[in-house]
């Protein structure tokens, strides 16, 4: 698991994401809270994890009730991180019942979805332990808006991230070397024309589907070689290849495309480096987490 003070997504892009949440619930125009709860009537709530599961967002959470009314308390019970059963409360909120009231859809919904990646990454880093020492990381297949969040919560679960956005690396896919084929362009050429184009700090990555495209790929110098919807035994024979060549001895493997839990320990037995798995953000389902309110 990853030391979550050292890897929390800043400050102002929490703030900027829970705004944006609460401005589109509309949270300062509650019609009902505010024709049904007095502005001075206090409350309490209890956070009760009801699934087993990793917690994962607390500072966010936080940050949707601060936002609403600086008088809401919140008192955090368990970590960040935190591997927590069903049934433990995880935080105590105490202030004005209308905007604990307010706030609760928001900090819930972050809350439920931040809990949820880094419950599922943490099953699928288990499984790919044993297999083998890939690491799983993740990929942009996120929330518009939340990639941020998810990501985090991707590294609270124990995996890593892939590159953030599309400038952070080359990743050149199936489309790409499709657009080159139709110039005649082949693989190898292309990667030469890349490395000329871009920094050099900025490993190319290259998308194969096939142990006659990887060797392509390696040939033309490609940095990291992506073994896209491969089975296994394709896999571990491309890299036991490359591996007994001096001359690739810095080249990394990348094993993607529809990985599962039930598939991803016998990918990482292969021998690749790093594994991909787009689930971890776009299939993780949200945690049960919920928020007991007592008026008082």
């Amino acid at each position: 698991m990853t030391d979550p003070t050292t890897h929390h997504p800043a400050t102002e892009t929490v703030a900027e994401i829970v705004a944006l949440a609460l401005a589109e619930d509309r949270v300062a125009f509650d019609v009902t809270t505010r024709a049904t709860v007095p502005a001075d009537q206090p409350g309490e709530a209890t956070l009760l994890y009801k699934q087993s599961g990793v917690v994962c967002g607390l500072v966010v959470f936080a940050e949707a009730f601060a936002q609403v009314s600086p008088d809401v308390e919140v008192e955090l019970l368990v970590d960040e991180g935190q591997w927590v059963k069903a049934g433990t409360t995880a935080a105590e909120i105490s202030g004005p019942l209308a905007a604990i009231l307010s706030a609760e859809r928001v900090a819930l919904n972050l809350l439920q979805r931040m809990s949820g990646i880094a419950t599922l990454t943490q099953e699928y880093v288990d499984k790919a332990n044993d297999g083998g020492e890939a690491r799983v990381v993740d990929t942009r297949k996120t929330t518009p808006g939340l990639r941020a969040l998810e990501r985090y919560a991707v590294r609270i679960g124990g995996a890593h991230n892939h590159r953030n956005t599309l400038e952070d690396g080359v990743l050149i896919k199936d489309n790409h070397l499709a657009a080159a084929a139709a110039r005649g362009v082949d693989i190898a050429a292309l990667i030469a024309e890349v490395r000329e184009r871009v920094p050099h700090t900025l490993r190319i990555e290259v998308e194969v589907t096939s142990e006659e495209m990887a060797r392509d790929a390696l040939r033309g110098g490609a940095d990291v070689v992506m073994l896209d919807n491969m089975p296994p035994d394709a896999m571990a024979a491309v890299v036991s290849e490359t591996r007994s060549n001096p001359a690739y001895a810095r080249v990394l493997f990348e094993a993607s495309g529809g990985i599962t839990l039930d598939t991803i320990k016998q990918v990482s037995a292969t021998g690749v480096d790093l594994i991909s798995c787009g689930a971890l953000t776009h299939s993780a389902p949200a945690l049960d987490i919920s928020l007991d309110v007592r008026p008082a």
